[in-house]
């Protein structure tokens, strides 16, 4: 079997949309296809089969479900709602053979747009449960004395803990997360933080002493500047979650997942 993504959008097609399996041929390389499931939807996480109590329902344990005790590898990749899983499991005359699945991927209910009047909100901690983030920590030894020395500004701390948290990828698998803000705007005062495949840019107004109350302003791909009072988190909450958000991701996805494109488990 020749593989391409092509390859992997039959594949995928044949087990539709919710939970199922396949079995492909032995002479299929199961690393070539984790590599193109990597390519579309980020760096796997490698499941643990051998009784390993932290493989749950939160890092992608359905996936096992269908070999009971003969999987023997298994890779898993988070998008949407969905698990997807690409490995080798032993069929029943017990040859080991590369296999497919999918999965029904449990994620939180979605929060309410707007918090409750007087709430007291942490930003990025509302971010992981929208998301349903359930790694730890990405980049917890950033040296940002390093970056913000080299930038010569302090940043915004939600925007640090972001980065700590997540590391190097994209919310939804669209909304890019920069692991250094990129200055090129700098001489209109802007600090870029995220950006999108549609060319839109997702800046700081980097006016004052105090980062942490930064505006945020989208460059827009024909550069237009719109201007939102609020933090980075909490602009990324609203975007991911508000249907009526003019930069929403809402119409597009029901569930929200970050799309790692590293992986140190």
């Amino acid at each position: 079997m020749e593989l391409t993504q092509s390859t992997v959008n039959d594949l995928l097609d044949r087990l539709g949309p919710g939970d199922d399996h396949m079995y492909l041929p032995g002479d299929l390389d199961p690393e070539a296809l984790a590599d193109l499931l990597a390519d579309r939807y980020g760096a796997p996480r490698t499941l643990v089969l051998d009784a390993d109590p932290t493989v749950d329902d939160s890092r992608g344990a359905a996936l096992l479900v269908p070999f009971a005790d003969r999987a023997v590898t298994m890779r898993a990749w988070a998008y949407g709602d969905q698990w997807v899983g690409t490995g080798t499991a032993r069929d029943a005359e017990g040859i080991e053979r590369p296999v497919l699945v999918v999965a029904h991927r449990e994620v939180p209910e979605p929060l309410a747009v707007a918090p409750d009047e007087g709430e007291d909100v942490d930003w990025v901690e509302r971010l992981i449960r929208i998301t349903g983030w359930t790694r730890p920590a990405r980049r917890p030894d950033v040296d940002w004395v390093e970056v913000e020395s080299r930038l010569g500004t302090l940043l915004p701390s939600d925007y640090k803990r972001m980065v700590e948290t997540f590391g190097v990828g994209a919310f939804d698998g669209y909304l890019d997360l920069n692991q250094d803000p990129w200055t090129r705007l700098r001489e209109d005062g802007l600090l870029i933080w995220a950006g999108t495949e549609h060319e839109d840019l997702y800046c700081w107004r980097a006016d004052g002493d105090d980062p942490d109350r930064w505006p945020v302003v989208v460059r827009s791909f024909d550069s237009q500047d719109v201007r939102f009072d609020c933090q980075a988190a909490e602009f990324v909450c609203r975007i991911l979650v508000d249907p009526h958000h003019p930069f929403t991701m809402a119409r597009y996805f029901d569930t929200h997942w970050f799309m790692n494109y590293r992986t140190n488990d």
